[in-house]
């Protein structure tokens, strides 16, 4: 075997990087369920106060976070044996509020590893694997991956994006929240506009059973197990639908149905991954992210479904603006963008 060590020792340095970041997200699961980076964030700390501050074992604690430190996840004095969490640090691991909190994709990556089996039989006979098929960590880790964002942009940036819409929102709009799974986004709404009605479909029981579990004091939110495509309801001035249109067997038909469950006057409101339209404009690390997961989640769920269009996290505007054509929208402009989302607005 003949191999050119120029192109072979920097392929074995990202595969070893690939490694170790692979090894750690198991930790950072373990970090996040003891409340070790919510004790870190009020640091400094040695491993026998974090262990003591969090009731676990020195010695666990000890190498945990020499991986952590390893990976640039915690700051340390070495000197000293102390520890802690950067601002910047504590806002991607401790504090639940940030916009840029990233755990919930470690919980997510945990079910990716449990399916695995099934995927790799998927890739064999060309089925699909239903979303309810999955491990449940996937739904907590898409909600906990997803609602960060929402809590950060979606009030503030893009429901004011879109034509008219905030204004209807406050004096009362009824609104049709598709694909919401636990519900983050529905709830969010509905805090932010008391005035206006919500109600959150979903065709996955067991989350729509989670979302309504978290309505608490809000009047003007429900829950409903229900298909994107059939759906009752009509007279919407507002239909949303966050990060699953492109894991729908049928988005053509959610779309249409969306057109048909609208007010003439009503918007269509898409949140889907951030993408460019060829494979080149995608080779980049948020594109890696989306489509590992894709493969992994997104065309599995849609395949497990009747039509299987199986569009792809990373289906690019002009994609998804034909398919939302399809449905029988005329007018679809990308209204607002973050790093990792587009949000695209569609009118009759």
């Amino acid at each position: 075997m003949d191999l050119d060590m120029t192109k072979l020792e920097p392929l074995l340095a990202t595969m070893v990087n690939e490694i170790g970041a692979a090894a750690n997200a198991a930790l950072v699961l373990t970090g996040d369920k003891l409340g070790l980076y919510r004790a870190l964030a009020e640091g400094p700390l040695t491993s026998a106060d974090l262990a003591q501050a969090t009731g676990t074992h020195e010695r666990y604690v000890r190498e945990w976070l020499a991986a952590q430190a390893a990976s640039g996840y915690v700051a340390c004095d070495a000197a000293a044996g102390t520890f802690w969490l950067t601002p910047e640090q504590a806002a991607v691991f401790a504090h639940e509020d940030s916009p840029v909190l990233m755990t919930g994709g470690f919980y997510s990556l945990s079910a990716v590893f449990a399916d695995e089996p099934k995927l790799t039989e998927a890739f064999r006979n060309g089925t699909g694997l239903g979303w309810g098929d999955r491990c449940n960590c996937l739904f907590c880790g898409v909600e906990r991956f997803f609602r960060p964002g929402y809590k950060g942009h979606l009030v503030s940036e893009w429901l004011p994006a879109l034509e008219g819409v905030v204004a209807k929102l406050e004096r009362g709009a009824k609104v049709a929240d598709i694909g919401c799974g636990h519900g983050a986004s529905t709830l969010i709404m509905a805090q932010a506009f008391p005035n206006s009605e919500f109600i959150g479909y979903d065709f996955h029981e067991a989350s729509i059973a989670h979302a309504q579990s978290h309505v608490g004091g809000l009047t003007n939110v429900r829950f409903e197990t229900a298909r994107a495509q059939d759906y009752e309801g009509a007279g919407f001035d507002l239909i949303t639908i966050f990060d699953a249109f492109h894991d729908m067997g049928d988005p053509a038909g959610a779309a249409r149905h969306a057109r048909n469950s609208l007010k003439s006057d009503g918007t269509l409101m898409l949140v889907e991954p951030m993408a460019g339209d060829t494979l080149p404009d995608n080779l980049n690390p948020v594109g890696r992210v989306y489509y590992a997961f894709s493969t992994s989640v997104c065309v599995p769920c849609s395949l497990g479904q009747e039509v299987g269009a199986a569009l792809g996290a990373q289906a690019g505007e002009k994609r998804l603006a034909e398919v939302i054509r399809q449905g029988g929208f005329s007018k679809v402009r990308r209204a607002a963008e973050t790093p990792f989302n587009m949000v695209l607005e569609a009118r009759p």
